[in-house]
């Protein structure tokens, strides 16, 4: 019933669409005022970035805040000498899905793998991530998980370590996967845009 609602959700959004640079950027306005922008490779129709913006008390749009993806690139607005700043020494967190599992990588994490602990906290809905020296220590929710409202399974999660980025993976439940699918096929119905350099409602 939950994965119907957020599909259904979905479907009343006003959706606009642009393809540009090998991307189909898709902008959703629900009826509450709030605002959801995906972007897709077009050619493997893979996720690349989802953010969100609301309004605030006063009407005001606030920030977008970015659930999938990479934050702005540096030197691209007021965040870049942070970004910069901070990609130097101190652990990135960013998602990153593939067609299969929700995935989040920590980057400027140099521990060997058998320090971290990665587990699922059910009272909280949340994954949790620690390290056995007590160096790192983070806790992150699914929000796809939550609009659907389907459980964290300990079964599903996995990671791996590499060039000091611990990869976290979340299998995606078949719910979510068959609910991924009927919106693709939804988003075929919405009028495309085509541009080489024009400007967006998702950026």
């Amino acid at each position: 019933m939950a994965v119907a609602g957020w599909l259904e959700s979905l479907r009343a959004a006003e959706k606009t669409a642009l393809l540009q640079d090998g991307r189909r950027k898709v902008h959703y306005l629900f009826p509450d005022g709030k605002e959801m922008a995906e972007e897709y490779d077009e050619k493997t129709g893979e996720l690349l970035v989802r953010k969100w913006r609301v309004k605030s008390a006063l009407g005001a749009l606030g920030q977008w805040q970015i659930e999938v993806g990479e934050p702005a690139v540096p030197g691209a607005g007021i965040l870049g000498p942070e970004l910069i700043t901070e990609s130097n020494a101190n652990p990135i967190f960013v998602r990153k899905d593939t067609k299969m599992s929700f995935q989040w990588r920590i980057r400027n994490l140099p521990y060997p793998k058998d320090v971290y602990s990665v587990s699922v906290d059910q009272k909280e809905r949340c994954v949790v991530v620690k390290t056995t020296n007590k160096k790192y220590y983070k806790k992150f929710s699914i929000p796809d998980l939550d609009r659907y409202q389907l459980p964290l399974e300990d079964s599903s999660l996995s990671f791996a370590h590499a060039n000091c980025t611990l990869i976290i993976s979340y299998h995606k439940p078949k719910e979510v996967l068959a609910a991924e699918s009927e919106l693709q096929k939804e988003l075929k119905k919405v009028k495309t845009a085509h541009s080489s350099d024009g400007d967006c409602k998702t950026q």
